[in-house]
C-alpha cells in the first residue's frame, strides 16, 4: 500500500461525504486515491448507529432502551440527517461516481413550512399554491404570477426578464415586483430558495431564482417532495463509496489511526501511521485531523427524537421535511425539523425519528428549539447534541492540504456539495464541471452506465 498516491483522504470522519465525494471523483479523473480512516467503521461523525445500544452508549444515556423500543437491529439513526434533493447537485455527483447502483432510495412524502405556530404544506406548483390555507386570494394570484415567470426565466432571453436584470436586481426588489407579502417572501426564500439567513434578500436574484427552479425541478421528478432519502440510512452512502473505490483500484484502509501530517518546506508530502509513511501530492481531511489549520466559526445544536406517531398536520406522512423561518421565531437562522420512520428501515415498526436542528445564538440552544420540539410532542426519548463548527483558515494552495468545512444545521446537502466543489476548484485550479465529469465517466463505464 505504501507507494506513492496522487491524493490521501484522511477519514470518513465528520464529513464523510466530502471525502468520499472526492475521493471518487479524483478517481474518475485518473488519480490515485488511497482513503485512511482512524475509525473501524465507515461514517466517522455522521455515520448510521446500530444497534439502539450504541446510541444509547454514544450518548451516555443511563440504562438500556426501554422494550417499547423493539429489537435494537432494527434501528439506525442519523447523527446528522439530511435528505437529498432528487435534481440536485449531490444526486449528480452520485451518478457520476455510480455510486447509486449500491443504494435504494425513497421519496421524502411531504415539506411542510411554519407560520404563527402552525405549519402547512409547501406550496411550489401553480395547483398547490392556488388551494394552500397558507395565503389569501389575492396573495395567491400574485403568487401564482411570480412562479410562472420565475419557471419562465432565462436570462439569455430578455423576453423572459420582465425588466429584471439577474446580475443587478436584488431579490427584495424582485418580491416587490410581484406584491409579495412577508409571510410569502418567507416560505419561498426559506422552504423554496432554501436560504438559512435572510441576507439574500440584498444580493443580485440570479441565484434565489436558480434555487427555486431547482425546487421545483426536483419536485416535479417524483411528486410528493423534491427529496430522497436512502433505505437503512446515509451510513449507506459512504459504503457505496468504499465499493466503487475498488473499481478503481483505490485503496480504503479503517482502523488506520493517523499519528502525525508530514510537512516538508511548507508542503505535504505524506500521512504517517502505525511507523509508516504514505506518501501523497495532496491530502483531503475534515478539521478534526488539523486543528491547527482551522477556525471556530459556529455551533449547532441536534435533538434527535424517538416518537411512536407521525407529526400532527402533516397527513401521517411516514417521513416529512418542516423549515421554520428565522423570521417567524425571531431568530437570525431557520430551525429545520427532518422526520424519518421505519419505512425507511432505520426505525422499529411504527416508530419514528424526527431531527431538529439550528445554528445556535445564545447561551441556551434548548430554548431556541423549543418552537420545533412543541410540534412533535409527546416524544419518547430525547438525545441532545451541541457540536462545534470549522472551516479552513488554510485553504491549501501552498501546503496542499485540503480542509472540509464542518456540516451546517441544513437538512439537504447542497451547501455540502458547494463546499465539495470549492474543494476541488482548490485542488486543481479549474471549476467543477458537470458535464466533463459526466463524459469521463461515460469513458469509463460505457453511456448505458447511469440506468
Amino acid at each position: 500500500y505504501y507507494t506513492s498516491h496522487d491524493c490521501i483522504l484522511n477519514g470518513l470522519g465528520s464529513s464523510w461525504s466530502h471525502e468520499c465525494i472526492l475521493s471518487g471523483i479524483m478517481s474518475v479523473k485518473g488519480k490515485k486515491v488511497l482513503h485512511m480512516d482512524r475509525n473501524s467503521y465507515y461514517g466517522g461523525e455522521s455515520a448510521s448507529i446500530t444497534p439502539l445500544e450504541d446510541l444509547f452508549k454514544r450518548f451516555s444515556l443511563p440504562g438500556s432502551p426501554p422494550e417499547s423500543m423493539g429489537k435494537g437491529r432494527d434501528w439506525n439513526v442519523d447523527l446528522i440527517p439530511k435528505f437529498l434533493m432528487a435534481n440536485g447537485q449531490l444526486v449528480r455527483m452520485l451518478l457520476i461516481t455510480q455510486v447509486t447502483r449500491y443504494l435504494d432510495f425513497k421519496v421524502i412524502e411531504g415539506s411542510f413550512v411554519y407560520k404563527k405556530g402552525s405549519i402547512y404544506k409547501v406550496p411550489s406548483t401553480e395547483t398547490e399554491a392556488l388551494a394552500s390555507s397558507l395565503m389569501g386570494l389575492f396573495e395567491k394570484r400574485r403568487f401564482r404570477k411570480f412562479l410562472v415567470f420565475v419557471a419562465n426565466f432565462d436570462e439569455n432571453d430578455p423576453k423572459t426578464l420582465e425588466g429584471v436584470d439577474p446580475k443587478k436586481t436584488t431579490m427584495r426588489d424582485v418580491y416587490k415586483k410581484f406584491d409579495l407579502g412577508q409571510d410569502v417572501v418567507d416560505f419561498t426564500g426559506h422552504a423554496l430558495a432554501l436560504y438559512r439567513t435572510d441576507d439574500y434578500l440584498d444580493q443580485p436574484c440570479m441565484d434565489t431564482i436558480n434555487r427555486i427552479k431547482l425546487y421545483s425541478e426536483s419536485l416535479a421528478r417524483y411528486g410528493k417532495s423534491p427529496y430522497l432519502y436512502p433505505l437503512y440510512g446515509l451510513g449507506e452512502l459512504p459504503q457505496g463509496f468504499a465499493r466503487l473505490s475498488a473499481i478503481y483500484g483505490g485503496t480504503y484502509m479503517l482502523n488506520k489511526p493517523i499519528e502525525d501530517i508530514i510537512i516538508e518546506n511548507g508542503k505535504v508530502v505524506g500521512v504517517k501511521s502505525e511507523g509508516e509513511i504514505a506518501r501523497c501530492k495532496q491530502l483531503i481531511c475534515d478539521p478534526s485531523y488539523v486543528t491547527d489549520r482551522v477556525n471556530k466559526v459556529g455551533q449547532v445544536i441536534r435533538v434527535i427524537c424517538i416518537m411512536s406517531h407521525p407529526i400532527k398536520n402533516t397527513s401521517d406522512a411516514n417521513s416529512c421535511q418542516i423549515i421554520i423561518p428565522q423570521n417567524q421565531v425571531n431568530r437570525k437562522h431557520d430551525i429545520y425539523v427532518c422526520m424519518i420512520s421505519y419505512a425507511h428501515n432505520v426505525a422499529a415498526q411504527g416508530k419514528y425519528i424526527a431531527i431538529v436542528s439550528t445554528t445556535v445564538e445564545t447561551s441556551d440552544p434548548e430554548k431556541e428549539i423549543k418552537p420545533a420540539l412543541d410540534l412533535l410532542e409527546p416524544v419518547e426519548q430525547k438525545i441532545v447534541s451541541i457540536s462545534d463548527q470549522y472551516a479552513p483558515t488554510d485553504l491549501g494552495s501552498d501546503s496542499q492540504v485540503f480542509i472540509s468545512r464542518s456540516y451546517d444545521a441544513t437538512t439537504h446537502f447542497e451547501t455540502t456539495c458547494d463546499d465539495i466543489k470549492d474543494i476541488y476548484k482548490r485542488m486543481t485550479g479549474t471549476e467543477f464541471d458537470f458535464a466533463e465529469m459526466e463524459r469521463k465517466k461515460n469513458d469509463i463505464f460505457g453511456d448505458g452506465a447511469d440506468q
